[in-house]
């Protein structure tokens, strides 16, 4: 049996009581099915319970349909939110960007090397900059002018664009446009940002001019969830790097380019990896 092959993600959230581990297990066990990677965590203060199992696929006797036609019977008197997805079904990533192109640049490359999986169907920018760049990788790329007159035309046709290309997740590369509430309302939890502060501090703009102006001795990232409220969705992953007085602002920007890449990259991954469970304004990352 090849322990590397396809396998299956199944997440639950549910009201945590006593033998829910022991039932999903059971099931699984029941089938033949041979769990690779476990995770569990009970909320105490909402008593609520999260769940999430990588399961080899080729060690059950039946497919994804059947599997959830036969999981449900088990998940209702639990009263489980769940979820179940295929490593071999990879995640449609439609990427939006501006001019900056240092998370661009670090997602593309993760792409085409594999470091996980992912698919890009298509790019959108507000700006043609670059167009070449991402077209040498074969990918398609649409140019869609934003503009305080034409704002909402233009968030009408990026969500048509994406719906068009199958996206299953949009992503904000250093996009420099503030999302309107109807595109965060037709995407809830498919929408992931990367915030250039380690939040809550610094929201909104120049957040890296803000920590200079503040005398900070950490600078930090933030990748999160898109609500309508404004760099205040469910945070995924954060990291920070130090500075020191003699840090001039550019300093500081240059110093976050390289984090905010990285902590874009990991957030993405445990979203494309069905590890990242919302609860609430909070989340769950099982990393």
């Amino acid at each position: 049996m090849d322990l590397t092959g396809r396998r299956y993600t199944l997440s639950i959230s549910c009201p945590d009581r006593v033998g829910i581990v022991a039932a999903v297990s059971g099931f699984i066990a029941g089938h033949g099915g041979w769990i690779m990677e476990a995770s569990h965590h009970s909320d105490h203060g909402s008593s609520r319970f999260f769940m999430r199992h990588e399961i080899l696929a080729e060690s059950l006797p039946f497919g994804l349909a059947e599997f959830r036609k036969q999981f449900s019977a088990l998940a209702e008197p639990f009263a489980m939110d769940w979820k179940l997805s295929d490593s071999a079904d990879r995640k449609r990533v439609v990427l939006l960007v501006s001019r900056q192109d240092h998370c661009l640049n670090d997602l593309l490359h993760r792409w085409r090397s594999r470091d996980f999986e992912f698919e890009i169907p298509c790019v959108v920018s507000n700006h043609e900059d670059l167009r070449s760049f991402v077209e040498w990788h074969g990918i398609p790329f649409f140019h869609v002018p934003v503009t305080p007159e034409t704002k909402e035309a233009a968030f009408r046709r990026i969500l048509a664009l994406f719906q068009e290309h199958r996206g299953e997740v949009m992503v904000l590369a250093r996009y420099m446009q503030v999302l309107p509430a109807f595109v965060c309302e037709a995407l809830p939890g498919r929408v992931i940002n990367i915030h250039h502060s380690f939040l809550p501090s610094f929201m909104g703009a120049k957040p890296y001019h803000q920590a200079y102006e503040r005398g900070v001795k950490l600078i930090g990232a933030t990748c999160h969830y898109v609500t309508p409220q404004l760099d205040e969705g469910p945070i995924i992953e954060q990291d920070v790097i130090r500075i020191d007085h003699g840090d001039s602002p550019q300093d500081l920007v240059r110093h976050g380019r390289d984090i905010e890449k990285t902590v874009l990259a990991r957030g993405l991954r445990y979203h494309v990896e069905d590890r990242v469970l919302l609860h609430g304004h909070r989340t769950v990352v099982f990393k």
